[in-house]
């Protein structure tokens, strides 16, 4: 009797909430994730063609390897949207040390690949990875679980706050040391974020700033290129065919699309105009061929993916899968920010990619993994499970 009474009852409230329960996937949050990966990929097609013909002697050199490597990336975003993530929590430390290991191999000789006198890859035969990108999933997964065993005593420094800076630092100094710093300090403050939502107090974060900032300072001032970009950013007529040639190009570029664009492939500033804008510049090839319109279709795919994915990590009731998808969100988001600031000139010239866009395998498989990682945690959080759509 209890079990049909029990029968009758769920019954009843499917019929009270509809037909049927969602299934738990938010599938806006996945669409935005696949209409990026495919907008990306056919920018990539047309900004790089002309690069790829002229160095590789192969148009679709670039955007076959990322179509690939985007395959690669799509099974991986599938297997980390249904992976138990406790289960995942197990592997963790030994993540951190792989992580710290792979970065370190950049600097030996033989497996440690160096481009432009930046020693940030780590290659076998003509397989390349950047290790940094590996940082930028393992650094929160590593915070968020942290945080989540010290969920009481954030405000303890020898305990909560010590071992999670220190190994933050580790990962700073590594990537440092590879001549990256603008992904050393971006890694830095999106620690920080994961910091303030574990409730660490504010006094802990302006003895941080207190400290990071004069150091920031000399370590631009010990770089001449980084003395010379930031100069540029102050002044965009300093070098014009030289430090500031990159940004002002990406400028006119960006307003040369008007409200229409020019259109898909008929883009011309990509040809020789912009250097890198295949890569860390890609937005401005987009911008100059799809416009103004093109520009806020862009911002509306990522805006949903910031706003459920949000929203979906806070009303999970765990605090290592809300600290997690906040986490992994806000990397994503703020590379997105950054990387468009530096192509309008709001910010000096980086090297920070933009997520689903940029030109490299490394980069892309790890976004797919984040996003896999945001829908896994969309998966469990109140608002699905309770078979309610927020």
């Amino acid at each position: 009797m209890d079990m049909q009474f029990k029968y009758e009852k769920q019954s009843s409230s499917r019929r009270a909430h509809g037909a049927r329960f969602p299934s738990g996937t938010d599938h806006l949050l996945v669409a935005s994730v696949l209409f990026l990966a495919g907008v990306g990929l056919v920018t990539l097609y047309s900004s790089s063609y002309a690069f790829a013909q002229r160095m590789y002697d192969d148009g679709l050199y670039l955007v076959t390897r990322q179509a690939t490597l985007g395959l690669a990336g799509l099974v991986l975003f599938i297997f980390f949207s249904y992976i138990n993530l406790e289960l995942l929590r197990k592997f963790i430390k030994p993540l951190v040390f792989s992580s710290i290991f792979l970065c370190a191999l950049t600097f030996v000789p033989g497996i440690g690949v160096t481009l432009n006198g930046a020693p940030r890859w780590i290659g076998v035969g003509s397989f390349t990875y950047q290790p940094s990108e590996l940082v930028k999933l393992v650094l929160p997964m590593y915070l968020a679980h942290y945080f989540e065993k010290r969920k009481n005593g954030t405000s303890e420094l020898s305990r909560s706050i010590i071992p999670p800076a220190l190994i933050t630092g580790v990962f700073f100094v590594l990537i440092f040391l590879q001549n990256n710093f603008s992904t050393a300090v971006f890694l830095a403050f999106n620690a920080l974020f994961i910091f303030f939502l574990a409730g660490v107090r504010f006094r802990y974060f302006f003895s941080a700033l207190f400290m990071f900032l004069p150091t920031a300072a000399l370590l631009v001032l010990k770089k001449e290129h980084r003395v010379r970009r930031f100069l540029s950013y102050i002044h965009p007529d300093f070098e014009p065919h030289g430090a500031s040639y990159q940004v002002n190009s990406s400028i006119f570029s960006i307003s040369s699309g008007g409200f229409w664009g020019k259109g898909i492939g008929y883009g011309t500033r990509k040809i020789a105009s912009v250097p890198e804008i295949h890569s860390d510049f890609i937005f401005s090839s987009f911008a100059e061929e799809m416009g103004f319109l093109g520009v806020m279709f862009f911002f509306i795919l990522f805006s949903i993916f910031a706003v459920r994915g949000y929203i979906d990590s806070m009303n999970n009731e765990k605090p290592f899968n809300r600290l997690l998808g906040c986490g992994l969100v806000t990397i994503i988001i703020s590379q997105v920010l950054m990387n468009i600031a530096v192509t309008a000139g709001a910010l000096p010239a980086t090297g920070i990619p933009l997520p689903f866009f940029s030109a490299g395998g490394s980069s892309l498989a790890t976004t797919l993994v984040m996003a896999g990682l945001v829908v896994n945690v969309s998966r469990t959080s109140k608002n699905r499970t309770n078979g309610v759509e927020s």
